[in-house]
């Protein structure tokens, strides 16, 4: 038998498919390495690199309202200075951030490319409690001590009520701060209580107001407001809503 022949032809085309197969070889390594040379390059700019690092002369602190000392903010952030944003545990940061005194809620986001936005929620005082070490203990609408004063803020109310007493009669008396209408609000000149059920308001013209709990209080204002409209609400030094279906005046 002949042996086989091979055509020059094949040949040709043959070698022709080995030369292709090689160039798209090359070609995919080629790509492949750019890819990851690029991928290199990103994520050195985003995670490693000073482009994209917190500076933290651009943190922004809003929302500090009267109590928080927004340098005691950006002390917290001082510790992530230089590290890319990217990288920055925000979520944590947060945490740290409501760690400040006088911080209720807290929120970070990233000013790209160097900062930081910090949008606080204050505990502004709303009541004034006479204490014996500091003058007056200044306490937020949860009942949290936020600050101390020599002399009551103006437009604050004195709060009489024992600190170191039942926790629920300082909470009552907050309760009806919080749903007090702004008419009473600013005759209000001092707020007492012994007990969750014994709240009383002392408003500028000296009429006493016997309010009992902070239940119904919404309603209570109510009724005090149109009590205070008619003659017998007038003439009344004390008012008591503490039933106000059934409110009493007394001369």
């Amino acid at each position: 038998m002949r042996p086989a022949v091979v055509s020059t032809r094949s040949a040709e085309r043959f070698a022709e498919r080995v030369r292709v197969r090689r160039r798209l070889t090359r070609r995919r390594a080629v790509v492949a390495g750019s890819v990851a040379a690029a991928v290199a390059v990103v994520g050195w700019v985003l995670l490693g690199s000073p482009l994209l690092a917190l500076d933290v002369d651009e943190v922004v602190v809003e929302g500090q309202g009267t109590v928080v000392e927004p340098t005691h903010v950006t002390d917290v952030v001082a510790a992530y200075d230089g590290v890319p944003l990217p990288r920055l545990d925000t979520v944590g940061l947060r945490r740290q951030v409501l760690g400040v005194p006088g911080v209720r809620a807290a929120e970070v986001t990233r000013r790209w490319p160097h900062g930081l936005r910090v949008v606080l929620v204050s505990r502004e005082p709303v009541a004034a409690v006479p204490d014996a070490s500091t003058g007056f203990a200044l306490l937020d609408r949860e009942g949290v001590r936020v600050g101390s004063a020599q002399e009551p803020p103006a437009g604050l109310p004195v709060v009489d009520v024992p600190l170191d007493g039942d926790a629920r009669t300082i909470t009552a008396v907050l309760g009806v701060l919080e749903q007090l209408p702004d008419e009473l609000r600013a005759e209000l000149v001092g707020v007492s209580a012994r007990s969750r059920d014994t709240v009383r308001l002392d408003l500028a013209d000296g009429t006493v107001v016997e309010w009992g709990s902070a239940d119904r209080s919404a309603l209570k204002g109510r009724v005090l407001l149109t009590l205070r409209a008619t003659e017998a609400g007038r003439s009344a030094s004390v008012i008591d809503v503490s039933a106000p279906t059934l409110p009493i005046t007394r001369s």
